[in-house]
């Protein structure tokens, strides 16, 4: 009897204990949790010091007049502001031509880019044991590995002979470079979808084409926009492509259009940034506007 009383007491002991640390235990844990990483925190400010120094100069400089714009200070406010550059602006590239050029060609890259990237994905992850499907994905990644500049002149040389060597010739090309990081994107999250689903749907009746339609492609909306995004800024900020295969210079989208009128700008740099600003607005406001789908995108796919 004495010997179990010794051993309850001594086990109620410990656990008394443990009781007491857990507390400090967990102070000591909410503590360090709340510990800010100082070398983290000042790379990070550099890392935002790099791109909004930039952005302010070229606000302040297309706010200013021309002579303000040369005094040599350009992180300066304007006073008073003017916006008559940005009319001139608008005036010298023809900017509502270039940007429905830019708008829709970018817009046939986003509707293009999900809608097929979304049906090879699905196609390769549902026959991942046919090698055919296999050996076209790993086709299609190491197209990644292929810059546009290695096979400017082929591309040049091919839409020129079929008649695409206008904006319709850089979206389809535009997809085409698109697929293989958003087939990497749409199979990584294929994957964490659930097969059941698909069964369930197929007892009911459903076709292939049904199931992909009404149950599959809305359960992709996350990946799908993550992958508008990077659509989007990819198409709506090349130079490259559509300076080389777009034959007539009325057609071309606004970084092109920029560089074309670049000589007419010379000593006035308000009209110049004034022209930067305005192509490079609509990028920033759909960017800030959907920047939260890009991480929620890419880690659901991993996570999952």
């Amino acid at each position: 009897m004495t010997t179990n009383a010794n051993a309850s007491s001594s086990q109620a002991a410990i656990a008394a204990a443990a009781s007491s640390e857990a507390p400090a235990r967990r102070r000591r844990r909410r503590v360090g949790t709340d510990r800010t990483n100082w070398p983290a925190t000042i790379l990070l400010l550099l890392g935002a010091l790099t791109i909004l120094a930039p952005l302010y100069v070229t606000v302040a400089m297309s706010l200013k007049t021309t002579a303000q714009a040369v005094d040599g200070t350009a992180f300066t406010l304007p006073n008073p502001i003017n916006l008559a550059s940005f009319a001139e602006a608008w005036e010298m590239i023809d900017f509502t031509r270039g940007f429905l050029i830019s708008t829709a060609v970018t817009i046939v890259t986003v509707a293009g880019t999900i809608i097929l990237a979304a049906w090879a994905s699905y196609a390769i992850v549902r026959n991942w044991d046919r090698r055919f499907f296999r050996w076209s994905f790993f086709y299609l990644l190491a197209a990644m590995f292929i810059p546009f500049p290695v096979v400017a002149l082929p591309q040049v040389r091919l839409t020129g002979i079929l008649g695409l060597d206008n904006p319709v010739g850089v979206a389809i090309l535009h997809i085409m470079f698109q697929l293989s990081f958003s087939i990497l994107l749409f199979t990584a999250f294929l994957r964490s979808l659930p097969e059941e689903l698909e069964e369930s749907a197929r007892l009911d009746g459903a076709t292939t084409w049904q199931v992909f339609w009404k149950l599959v492609f809305p359960l992709l909306a996350p990946m799908s926009a993550t992958v508008a995004i990077f659509a989007f800024l990819a198409s709506w900020n090349d130079f490259m492509m559509p300076s080389l295969i777009t034959a007539d210079p009325r057609d071309q989208t606004l970084p092109v259009l920029q560089s074309i009128f670049q000589n007419q700008f010379q000593n006035n740099y308000n009209v110049a940034f004034a022209s930067y600003l305005m192509a490079m607005a609509p990028a920033i406001i759909v960017y800030l506007f959907t920047q939260r789908w890009v991480l929620s995108g890419v880690t659901q796919g991993a996570i999952k």
